[in-house]
């Protein structure tokens, strides 16, 4: 059974309701919420624009499934580029009850043969903060190698962080 599938706006009370479950659990690795990104109308909107934008080939928004088929979290490919680089970020994120068993090591494995095979993209690129050994280890599994560090890279939990970035590369292209 897979593991990811591309979210719809329909996927956007659940997704609201995960999200506000896991706020706390979230918050150090992301920017700063105002309360109604937590709500089902603001994760539709969200996920109408990141649906735009996956018709229009720069982004691929997928839910992460827990093994009853329930959203347990999200990946996404951002800002596809095209032209000479043929590249993209990913994030992800899982709830903290689903954490430790695989699945965003799954989800990432799955997004990234996707990007590779499907998008064609040539490179994937993911950034973490120093301290968040669990998402390095998600990437490393995934034949992710380091290539640098960051300052002031992302402004997560309040301030500019510095991230470790990390890279795959297609090895078929």
């Amino acid at each position: 059974m897979p593991t990811t599938r591309l979210l719809t706006a329909k996927d956007a009370p659940e997704l609201a309701e995960l999200l506000q479950r896991n706020r706390e659990f979230l918050a150090p690795w992301e920017p700063v919420r105002d309360d109604s990104y937590f709500t089902a109308d603001a994760q539709r909107a969200r996920l109408e624009y990141a649906l735009t934008q996956h018709a229009a080939g720069r982004l691929l928004p997928l839910a992460v499934l827990d093994d009853t088929g329930r959203i347990a979290g999200q990946v996404t490919v951002n800002d596809i580029v095209r032209g000479a680089f043929q590249s993209a970020p990913i994030g992800y994120w899982v709830a903290e009850a689903c954490n430790g068993r695989g699945l965003a090591t799954k989800a990432v494995a799955e997004t990234v043969q996707t990007a590779f095979a499907d998008l064609g993209l040539h490179r994937v690129e993911a950034a973490t903060l120093p301290h968040n050994t669990a998402s390095q280890r998600v990437l490393l599994r995934n034949g992710f190698t380091a290539y640098g560090r960051a300052p002031q890279y992302l402004h997560i939990a309040g301030s500019w962080r510095e991230h470790i970035l990390y890279q795959a590369i297609n090895p078929d292209a």
